[in-house]
């Protein structure tokens, strides 16, 4: 597969990296003290940015064989995705010792930015503009 076709991962590379930026300059503008949190802001990115890239380049190598299924495979790794991601929070959601709602929050606007990525990466090889 030629290098022009995982262009819409060097997208995705490009877009988590500036939303890294934008979330780490909104926790210190905020002074949001992320030493409690459970999963620190660099590991959600991390856990998320490997769900992507993974999505990403299954749908991708499904390109060229399956182009009209891309996107039922997009909703089962959405799916999969999300069932993963309630592992992850379930930590967090059983906590009672510490005040959570700030992570909770913090989980949530981060699973919700790498979703509108995903879905926009696959609207995009859908209407072959990437």
């Amino acid at each position: 597969m030629p290098l022009k076709n995982y262009k819409p991962l060097l997208y995705l590379f490009f877009i988590i990296f500036f939303t890294y930026i934008i979330h780490k300059v909104a926790f210190y503008f905020l002074k949001v003290n992320d030493s409690n949190f459970h999963y620190s802001l660099e590991i959600l990115y991390l856990i998320f940015s490997v769900f992507a890239t993974i999505l990403l380049v299954v749908l991708l190598k499904l390109e060229k064989d399956k182009f009209d299924s891309i996107g039922m495979f997009f909703m089962l790794g959405t799916f999969i995705q999300m069932f993963l991601s309630y592992l992850i929070l379930k930590p967090i959601l059983s906590d009672k010792i510490h005040n959570v709602s700030v992570e909770k929050t913090n989980f949530f606007v981060t699973f919700i930015l790498f979703l509108l990525f995903e879905t926009l990466l696959t609207v995009g090889l859908l209407n072959k503009k990437l």
